[in-house]
């Protein structure tokens, strides 16, 4: 069971007058009708943009502001307010808009992307409507926490459907890696489950240890859609074979 200490509302804004309370008011009653007709549950925790010197946090947005606006191949770049986590799924506060993701249906990718201090690692995520959300390290505060917990919930969403595909004979694609119940392979290289001792991902790429050596795939992870679920469903598949030798 997660300390519960952990799903604690953050609150790292600093404080704020009247109105700003009252816009803040109007926006969590938006984030939560939005969050109960997507059905998430209980919310878990929220987080909001860390303390900043005032401008300077969107200075380095204000040629950059694509805020998803029916253009369902970019990602938005524009002020994030708050990001919520729920037990089924998340949203998040673009400028005032509300996404809603939910983990059993998104594809989430961990990738570089652009921010005010440079390059950041950032997750990438689509929400109902099928839009990308661009969730930045810096965007919040406690990346460490909310970052993991993410990737965490997408899998254990996703790996049970994912697992009774591949008892039903079904071949499941991460991008360049694909998987059966049988093999796991990536562009033109093929592995038994009884040959895959264990899989790393090593500076941006995915590798498998196999027959006491280590096999580089190439810098694919960027390309991999729920990396965290193939990586749960490689542990278990390793696991299961163990189990049957």
């Amino acid at each position: 069971m997660a300390d519960a200490a952990r799903y604690a509302p953050r609150h790292d804004a600093p404080p704020r007058d009247p109105a700003h309370n009252r816009a803040d008011a109007l926006l969590l009653a938006r984030v939560s009708e939005a969050a109960g007709r997507a059905r998430l549950g209980r919310r878990q925790a929220t987080y909001r943009p860390p303390l900043a010197e005032p401008g300077r946090r969107w200075a380095g947005l204000a040629g950059a502001r694509r805020l998803l606006r029916g253009d369902r191949e970019r990602a938005g770049t524009g002020p994030i307010d708050r990001l919520d986590l729920y037990e089924r799924g998340l949203t998040v506060a673009v400028d005032g808009r509300i996404h809603v993701v939910r983990y059993d249906t998104t594809m989430v990718r961990r990738r570089r992307a652009l921010s005010p201090q440079g390059l950041t690692r950032a997750h990438v995520l689509v929400d109902l409507d099928g839009e990308r959300i661009v969730l930045r390290c810096g965007d919040f505060g406690e990346p460490e926490v909310w970052g993991p917990e993410i990737h965490r919930s997408v899998a254990d969403a996703q790996v049970p459907r994912a697992l009774a595909a591949l008892t039903r004979g079904e071949r499941l694609d991460f991008g360049p890696v694909w998987l059966t119940r049988a093999e796991l392979g990536s562009r033109g290289t093929t592995l038994r489950w009884a040959q895959v001792q264990r899989i790393e991902i090593l500076k941006g790429s995915v590798a498998v240890r196999t027959a006491g050596r280590w096999q580089v795939w190439g810098s694919v992870t960027s390309g991999i859609p729920n990396l965290c679920v193939l990586r749960a469903l490689a542990e278990y598949l390793t696991a299961a074979e163990r189990d049957e030798d």
